[in-house]
């Protein structure tokens, strides 16, 4: 195996890390709403709206750990039907995570970090939303450097959760618990993951041109040889 496969196969538990307390603080949400001891702090808006969170949750589990072995480029390969059925698995996953992060957004007054953080959160779901259809559109058309990038855009968005972790303890030991520190340091964990999937496109190899299958190539040759 060489260094480069050695770093790839890093790549989904550095992921799955990153998603752990989000993926602990959904799960601990769902045992609430199913009934169980609140383990969480109280949120009337999930109290009287409960679908959504739930949806997202879920939603969200899924797409961060299957999401995370669809990095390495040696899986990719040598499993191709599972990296499509996954991917058609992640592609609707992702837009239940949009979509109810869009619904919540709009339908769920009083969520802490104001105008500001409400206006970010609008831009972030329609942006993950929209990243996942051009990414499915664009591998359709056989298009896979333009797929690529959309879904880890896409992909990144999704995972903000777990950087604001980082951001949000960050401001509010810098700054307080205020509304402005929240909406910045919550907009900060988004803006660091959408950075870092710009790094990791532009240093990607590309390859112009529609994909074809391993033996396309070799085929067209002895043909036009045979001619």
């Amino acid at each position: 195996m060489t260094t480069g496969s050695r770093r790839g196969w890093l790549v989904p538990p550095a992921l799955i890390a990153l998603s752990v307390i989000p993926l602990v603080s959904g799960a601990l949400r769902l045992v609430e709403v199913a009934g169980g001891p609140a383990l969480m702090p109280d949120n009337p808006r999930v109290d009287a709206s409960p679908v959504p969170v739930v949806v997202h949750v879920l939603a969200a589990a899924v797409y961060a750990l299957v999401g995370a072995f669809q990095f390495p480029a040696r899986l990719r390969r040598n499993h191709r039907t599972w990296h499509r059925r996954a991917g058609r698995v992640l592609v609707v996953a992702g837009l239940l995570v949009a979509g109810s992060g869009l619904w919540m957004t709009l339908f769920y007054a009083g969520a802490p970090g104001g105008w500001l953080l409400w206006a970010v959160r609008l831009v972030v779901s329609s942006a993950m939303g929209t990243a996942l259809v051009l990414g499915f559109t664009a591998i359709r058309r056989r298009d896979l450097p333009s797929h690529r990038a959309w879904m880890i855009r896409a992909y990144a968005l999704g995972l903000g959760a777990g950087t604001q972790v980082l951001t949000q303890g960050l401001g509010q030991a810098a700054f307080g618990t205020g509304e402005l520190s929240t909406a910045l340091s919550v907009s900060a964990g988004w803006v660091v993951n959408a950075a870092v999937a710009e790094v990791v496109i532009r240093r990607s190899p590309r390859r112009s041109g529609p994909s074809r299958h391993p033996g396309t190539s070799a085929r067209i040759l002895a043909r036009t040889a045979e001619r």
